[in-house]
C-alpha cells in the first residue's frame, strides 16, 4: 500500500506531501490544476518514463519520495532479495532529477538503478487510463492474466517440467548426435591409427629405457677394451698374482715375526678380497658390453617408432599409452552409437508426447477460463452502459515453450456486427475506461498487494454509468487501496478519502497544492463538479445527497 507521497520542486508542484489510506483514494480539481502532476511524479519514483523535464523552474532539482507498506509474502521482497537490496516491512523509494536530467535513486537509502525502481514498480503500483499501455492494454501479459483467473498455476508446473525434460532429452540426442558424426567422420583414421598403437603397445617409461639401452649398445666398443684392460690388470696376470706371492712370504716368515706382521697380513687379506669383488664387478660390465648387433638395430627401430607416433599424434612417448585408450573409447562410441541413438530418440519421443498432453491439457483449461472470463466481463459491462459491446478472449496457437503453446490477446467489439480487434485499437476513451473497470473487476481477486490507480477511468461517461463505475471502483477498494482522479462528482462521492488538487499564482509562480477534505469541504468540492464556479443550494443539496448513498 501506498502510505504517502512527498514531492519537492516538480513542475508547478513546490512542496507536497501526502498521506494516503487503505479502501479507495480521490483526488479531485479543475482540469489543469495539477492531478496529472501528482501521477507524473509518482512515475518519476518508480522509474516510469515519463516527461523529460519535471524539475520546478528556478530550483536545482527536483525530489520525490514514496513510502510503501509492504505485508509478509509481498512479491516486493523477492525483487528487494535479488537485488541485494535492505528490505523490511517498510520500503521508501526516493528519486532525485537535477536541473542537467541526470537522475539519481534510492531505495531503503541505498543506491539502485531506474531498472530496479521499474521491477518494483511492477509489484507495487497498476496504474489504469485511456493510454496506459502498461497492464491491461499489453497483449504480452495477456495470458498470465487469464491464468490467474483459471487457477492454472497446477497445469503451468507440469507443463514447465515437462518441457524442461524435453529440452533436456533432445539436447543429450543433440549431443550425441553430433559427436556419432564427429567420430564417423574420422572414423577410418581412429580405426588405423588404433590398429597401429595396439601393434606397437607402447609402454610408459619405456622410450626413456630404451634411450638408456641404445646409447649403451652405441658406446660398448669404445670402452670394451678400456674395461678389459682394467680387468686384465686386476686379473691373474696383473695385481691379483704378485699380491697372492706377498701374502703367501709373509705367511711364512709369521711365526718368527708375529708381532710387526700380524696387521700387514690382515691388511692384505682385505685388500684382496677387495680386488677380488673390484676383479667380478669388471668382469660383469665386460659381459654387459658383449651384444649382438642385431639387438641393437631392434632397440633402434622401436625407440623410433615409438618417437615417430608420438610425433603423429603430438603427445609424449609416454602418453602414447593413455591416448591409445581415448580412442578406443572413441571407437566404442561409435561402435554403441548407433544404439544410444535409438535410445535417446525415445527417450525425446517420450519426453514430446509428455509434453503435448500436458500443453494441451493447460490449453484446454484456458480455453475454458476465457469463455468463462468473456462471460464475467460481459456481465460487468451491462451496468457499465456498453451492453452492446462484445468481450472475446482469443486462445490461438503459438510458438512451443515453457508456458505452453497458447498466445492470449483480449478483444472487443464495441457494436454488435462490427470486426473485433486488440483492446487498446478497438475502443474509445470512454469505452476503453469502462473494458478497463470491467476486466479489473473480474481480475482482481488474483492481485495481490497492489496499488491500483484509475487515472480519469471515468471520463467520457456521467448519471447511472458514472455511478457505476464509482461503486465498481469502491468494491475494487475493498480491502486494499485504490487512486482515483476523476472529474465525476458519483465517482468521488464514494471515494473513503477525497482531495482537491489547486492550482494558484503567487507573484509570478504558479503553484499547485493538494488539501484533504473534511465532510463540509468535501459537500463543497462536489458542488462544484456538480454546477461548476457558482456553487447553487441545488448543487450542495445533491452533494449531499451523493454522499448520503
Amino acid at each position: 500500500m501506498l502510505r504517502s507521497l512527498d514531492i519537492r520542486d516538480m513542475l508547478i508542484i513546490d512542496r507536497l506531501e501526502l498521506q494516503f489510506q487503505p479502501g479507495l483514494n480521490v483526488l479531485t480539481g479543475e482540469t489543469g490544476a495539477g492531478k496529472s502532476i501528482l501521477l507524473d511524479s509518482l512515475g518519476f519514483v518508480l522509474g516510469w518514463r515519463g516527461r523529460a523535464e519535471l524539475v520546478r523552474a528556478g530550483a536545482d532539482q527536483g525530489e520525490v519520495v514514496a513510502v510503501f507498506d509492504l505485508p509478509d509474502g509481498h512479491a516486493a521482497h523477492a525483487v528487494l532479495d535479488e537485488a541485494g537490496l535492505p528490505g523490511g516491512d517498510e520500503l521508501i523509494l526516493r528519486r532525485v532529477n537535477a536541473r542537467d536530467g541526470r537522475k539519481t535513486a534510492w531505495v531503503n537509502d541505498r543506491r539502485c538503478s531506474g531498472e530496479v525502481l521499474r521491477a518494483l514498480s511492477e509489484t507495487l503500483v497498476e496504474l489504469h487510463g485511456q493510454h496506459d499501455d502498461r497492464g491491461l492494454l499489453d497483449p504480452k501479459g495477456h495470458r498470465a492474466l487469464l491464468d490467474a483467473f483459471a487457477g492454472t498455476e497446477d497445469k503451468l508446473i507440469k507443463t514447465r517440467t515437462a518441457w524442461r525434460t524435453l529440452g533436456a532429452a533432445q539436447k543429450a540426442l543433440s549431443e550425441a548426435q553430433a559427436a556419432l558424426d564427429e567420430v564417423r567422420a574420422e572414423e577410418e583414421f581412429l580405426r588405423h591409427a588404433v590398429g597401429e598403437l595396439d601393434q606397437l603397445d607402447p609402454q610408459p617409461g619405456e622410450e626413456a629405457e630404451l634411450d638408456t639401452r641404445r646409447r649403451t649398445m652405441q658406446a660398448a666398443d669404445r670402452m670394451r677394451d678400456t674395461v678389459a684392460r682394467a680387468a686384465q690388470a686386476l686379473g691373474q696376470d696383473g695385481v691379483e698374482a704378485p699380491m697372492g706371492d706377498a701374502l703367501r712370504w709373509l705367511e711364512s716368515a709369521l711365526p718368527d715375526l708375529e708381532d710387526s706382521l700380524t696387521a700387514p697380513i690382515a691388511a692384505l687379506e682385505r685388500a684382496l678380497s677387495e680386488l677380488a669383488e673390484a676383479s667380478d664387478g669388471v668382469e660383469r660390465a665386460l659381459e654387459a658390453l658383449d651384444f649382438n648387433p642385431l639387438e641393437l638395430e631392434q632397440t633402434e627401430e622401436r625407440l623410433f617408432a615409438i618417437r615417430g607416433l608420438a610425433r603423429k599424434h603430438g603427445v609424449a612417448p609416454d602418453d602414447l599409452a593413455g591416448f591409445a585408450d581415448g580412442l578406443r573409447a572413441r571407437l566404442e562410441t561409435l561402435d554403441a552409437g548407433a544404439g544410444r541413438i535409438d535410445d535417446l530418440q525415445r527417450a525425446v519421443k517420450d519426453a514430446q508426447a509428455e509434453y503435448d498432453k500436458a500443453a494441451e491439457t493447460l490449453t484446454a483449461k484456458r480455453q475454458s477460463a476465457a469463455k468463462a472470463l468473456d462471460k464475467a466481463v460481459m456481465g460487468e459491462l451491462a451496468p457499465l452502459k456498453m451492453e452492446r459491446a462484445v468481450f472475446t478472449t482469443d486462445v490461438t496457437e503459438g510458438e512451443a515453450g515453457p508456458q505452453g503453446r497458447d498466445l492470449v490477446e483480449f478483444r472487443v467489439a464495441t457494436n454488435p456486427g462490427a470486426p473485433s480487434g486488440p483492446l487498446a485499437r478497438i475502443a474509445s476513451g470512454g469505452e476503453l475506461s469502462r473494458f478497463l473497470l470491467a476486466l479489473k473487476m473480474c481480475l482482481s481477486s488474483e492481485e495481490s498487494g497492489l496499488t491500483m490507480i484509475f487515472d480519469e477511468i471515468d471520463r467520457g461517461v456521467g448519471g447511472a454509468t458514472a455511478d457505476a463505475v464509482g461503486r465498481r471502483l469502491k468494491q475494487l477498494a475493498e480491502g486494499g487501496q485504490v487512486l482515483v482522479v476523476t472529474h465525476s462528482p458519483q465517482v468521488a462521492a464514494l471515494g473513503a478519502h477525497h482531495w482537491r488538487v489547486e492550482k494558484s499564482v503567487k507573484g509570478e509562480q504558479t503553484l499547485s497544492t493538494v488539501t484533504p477534505l473534511d465532510a463540509t469541504t468535501r459537500v463543497d468540492e462536489l458542488a462544484r463538479m456538480i454546477s461548476g464556479d457558482t456553487i447553487t443550494g441545488e448543487a450542495r443539496a445533491a452533494a449531499a445527497a451523493l454522499l448520503n448513498g
